[in-house]
């Protein structure tokens, strides 16, 4: 993405998320100026961190002795909780000198849990405050460190590249000398010598896919832009598959919620022509849906029912036998009004169990 996208897809995860955007760029490109744009034009207070100059001091504050009890000072940077909206920037995350250093703004950069505040040592920060970070490439051309994997996962990582139309209307926005755009206009690659591919090894996992899962719900941005935020979280070949699955709608599985709140014969139809890798799909969604459940409606037991009726008789047999663990559910199944259907897998479970035929 080019820094006016990279300023939209900050809009979005700055004020409507508590998940820490990390931008990737090479020298020059705009990362901090593009990040200094989105606080003025959010009306935001920004607040730089170079942490290649930094020592776990700077980050935690001095230690002084209350009675009986350590307390550390407040840092001079950070927001007070009644200030105005800030944004962190914590730049220059991997060029951090010592282990330490870096191993103190782990904590800090990572999104707050449900119902907590972003914390570093014992500070915590008030929840109008957020954090986005700036790193060069490990490519071998910067002298910065290799990021650990588990620090990767924690952040939402937007690759940064040199745009000449991007740059152009920045330019003339700021007034630059008109001979250097005129000559940049006809002799555009010469605006940056690109460097090598920027590749963190980003892969998908739990904590990223509940990140997609937020900007989902929360977030909105244009054009191909999700699938580059997407990437950013885990990794580009889950994030291509991802999309590709959200467009073909024709292959996706039925849900849990389809099958037991919208049964009728569209879904009905649907639910028989499914193969039985969308089958099996369909049938994890519902035994996690009805494991979280307190009870079954009536509507619901009935079109329950109605899905296992029409399944391949070795699937109801694993389902059935899946749903006799939820208590709930085995008694509304077990019901003598659905032996018709159900029997036969109850017989067979009972004839498994005893080792008969």
């Amino acid at each position: 993405m080019n820094i006016e996208q990279m300023k939209v897809v900050l809009k979005e995860l700055l004020t409507k998320t508590d998940l820490t955007p990390c931008v990737v760029g090479h020298r020059g490109v705009g990362k901090t100026a593009g990040i200094i744009q989105v606080c003025r034009e959010i009306g935001w207070r920004y607040a730089p961190l170079r942490l290649g100059q930094m020592e776990v001091g700077d980050l935690v504050g001095i230690p002084f002795r209350e009675g009986n009890v350590m307390h550390w000072s407040r840092p001079s940077w950070w927001p007070e909780d009644d200030a105005p909206p800030t944004l962190v920037h914590c730049d220059e995350l991997n060029r951090a000198q010592q282990e330490d250093t870096l191993q103190a703004i782990f904590q800090f950069v990572e999104p707050p849990a449900e119902g907590l505040q972003r914390a570093l040592h014992t500070h915590s920060l008030s929840g109008h405050h957020k954090v986005v970070v700036t790193i060069n490439p490990p490519d071998g051309t910067y002298q910065v460190a290799t990021l650990d994997r588990a620090l990767i996962d924690r952040m939402v990582m937007l690759y940064v590249e040199s745009d000449y139309q991007c740059w152009a209307r920045y330019a003339a926005s700021r007034e630059l000398n008109s001979e250097v755009r005129g000559f940049l206009s006809g002799n555009s690659g010469l605006l940056a010598r690109q460097g090598a591919p920027m590749d963190l090894q980003v892969e998908p996992t739990e904590r990223g896919w509940e990140m997609v899962s937020t900007l989902r719900q929360h977030c909105h941005f244009p054009g191909d832009l999700a699938m580059e935020v997407y990437a950013g979280i885990i990794g580009k070949e889950a994030a291509i598959t991802f999309m590709r699955w959200l467009t073909n709608r024709e292959g996706r599985p039925l849900t849990a919620a389809e099958v037991l709140n919208d049964w009728n014969e569209t879904i009905s139809a649907k639910a028989a022509a499914q193969r039985d890798d969308l089958q099996a799909a369909t049938i994890s969604d519902l035994l996690t849906a009805l494991q979280l459940a307190a009870q079954l409606e009536l509507e619901q037991e009935t079109n329950l029912i109605a899905y296992i009726d029409l399944l391949p008789r070795d699937l109801r047999f694993g389902f059935v036998k899946s749903l006799l663990r939820i208590p709930t559910v085995a008694l509304a199944i077990s019901q003598d009004k659905y032996d018709h259907i159900i029997y036969e897998a109850i017989r067979a479970i009972g004839a498994e169990a005893t080792g008969t035929n």
